[in-house]
């Protein structure tokens, strides 16, 4: 059973972080012209187009793709849940709320390892190649976390250290999720 739980939260978790990818590339005016945007609508499009049916884009934002991650997420919690076998007996309103809050709070932790992992690929690629096709997009993602940090930490030495804050901070964010 856990090996099952294991391959379903694995794919389940590929796809969600898709999903908020494609969500937090439209929020932080990411262009989806490059390899990663070709990338990740190609594998989101299947649920986001149908979606779009019902589920109207305002303020200029995509929430199909939100709205597909969010029930990808309280799927895999349902299923985690109803497999546990502890709240055959509990109330059923409180078993959904459960099951929504351990989808948001999986949405939230997703949201953050995406960050992390840009951040991290940022500070790679400026060492490795930073004319590389993903240094533009992974710049645009994690530029406005960055930039409130570059007022308070200065270059040392030409290094930039904000990075390394905007990490530990968002470990610290982890910690409370």
């Amino acid at each position: 059973m856990q090996a099952i739980v294991f391959l379903l939260d694995a794919v389940v978790s590929f796809f969600c972080a898709l999903f908020l990818l494609r969500f937090m590339m439209q929020v932080m005016r990411v262009s989806f012209a490059g390899q990663l945007g070709n990338f990740v609508v190609a594998l989101t499009n299947w649920a986001v187009k149908p979606l779009r049916r019902f589920i109207p884009g305002i303020a200029g934002l995509d929430w199909s793709s939100l709205f597909a991650a969010f029930a990808l997420q309280l799927l895999l919690a349902g299923l985690i849940v109803g497999a546990s076998g502890h709240v055959i007996e509990a109330d059923p309103a409180s078993v959904a709320l459960m099951v929504a809050w351990i989808a948001i709070r999986g949405l939230l932790r997703l949201a953050v390892y995406i960050l992390i992992g840009a951040l991290i690929l940022q500070a790679v690629l400026s060492w490795i190649n930073p004319y590389s096709p993903l240094s533009a997009p992974t710049h645009q993602l994690t530029r406005p976390l960055l930039d409130p940090i570059r007022r308070f930490v200065p270059l040392i030495s030409g290094i930039d250290l904000s990075p390394l804050v905007a990490i530990l901070l968002l470990q610290v964010v982890l910690m409370f999720l």
